[in-house]
């Protein structure tokens, strides 16, 4: 069994990703969800894990994070997310409280206290980058990051540019160049697996769940709608499908660097192909394609099975 600590700003696709983790206690222990700002300000993408903690019923501790990157101010993204980081579903405001700690000092705690901890980043780096700067000891412990962000070939903020890795560029390189075993999610899988909108009806009123799911795309798949698409990427939520079933993945190992500026380029992934006469230490796992039907059955299963799961309370 995989022990998780999930680095977050809920975030539709976030909250996705979430919920198919939480669906597999067999495969994953869910030891806390970070939050950093990214999709929108850290007190709002805080609440937003408050309140997906809070419609799963269960005891995941959520710890806030940094309010900015490292170098820069933060950049939300009303457009994609909302004003409140995860518009759609109308939801109470959250009872539960955050953990006392911040989220680097957490995440140092309790990856010392394991053998070993997989990190899963659905956000900017920034929280990942301090932790790795303040705290090197933890590198042992790390049996992984697998995170979302960049592209090989085209950007969704930039023309060169996917958003997580722009809004924090600098903690991205700390990241990337840290020697911690790394796995990215760049857009050009998300896009292989992204869902088909006429599939979004599917979710409504069957279950607390599914509704739940249902409100959050009908809202994210505005963008798609309005640049004429027939699906949607879930982006982050490609991260938690590649750890349950890498098989049905394909990548390839890439020495990945992040251009710090640049008009066009800011925060853009440099991937270079490893090949014979390459001397690269740790090259980064890219992952590049993945079995549309069954990435997004894996998703589908996984709220059918949290719905099961409700109604047996």
């Amino acid at each position: 069994m995989r022990k998780l600590i999930i680095d977050c700003d809920p975030g539709h696709d976030d909250a996705i990703a979430i919920l198919i983790a939480y669906a597999h206690p067999e495969e994953f222990e869910i030891l806390g969800l970070t939050t950093v700002c990214g999709n929108q300000t850290i007190d709002k993408v805080g609440n937003n894990a408050l309140k997906i903690v809070e419609l799963l019923d269960c005891d995941i501790p959520v710890i806030q994070g940094e309010a900015k990157p490292l170098k820069r101010d933060p950049e939300p993204q009303p457009m994609a997310h909302g004003e409140s980081g995860m518009d759609g579903p109308v939801m109470a405001n959250p009872t539960s409280t955050y953990a006392s700690l911040s989220a680097v000092n957490w995440m140092r705690e309790t990856i010392l206290k394991e053998d070993k901890v997989t990190l899963v980043c659905l956000a900017p780096l920034t929280n990942i980058a301090r932790l790795l700067t303040e705290y090197p000891e933890v590198k042992d412990r790390i049996e992984e990051i697998v995170l979302m962000g960049g592209s090989v070939y085209g950007g969704n903020i930039l023309p060169k540019a996917e958003f997580n890795i722009y809004h924090d560029p600098e903690a991205a390189k700390i990241v990337f160049n840290s020697g911690v075993p790394i796995t990215t999610t760049p857009l050009e899988v998300c896009k292989a697996g992204a869902f088909p909108l006429k599939e979004i009806d599917d979710f409504e009123g069957k279950g607390k769940i599914s509704q739940f799911v249902y409100e959050l795309l009908k809202f994210y798949s505005g963008y798609a709608l309005r640049h004429n698409m027939d699906r949607t990427p879930i982006f982050d939520m490609t991260t938690i499908i590649y750890l349950l079933h890498p098989e049905y993945f394909k990548g390839r190992k890439m020495d990945v660097d992040i251009e710090l500026d640049g008009q066009y380029t800011r925060g853009m992934t440099v991937c270079e192909e490893i090949g014979e006469y390459s001397s690269i230490d740790n090259p980064v796992n890219v992952l590049l394609d993945v079995d549309n039907e069954f990435h997004n059955r894996v998703f589908k299963e996984a709220i059918v099975a949290l719905d099961k799961k409700g109604n047996k309370k």
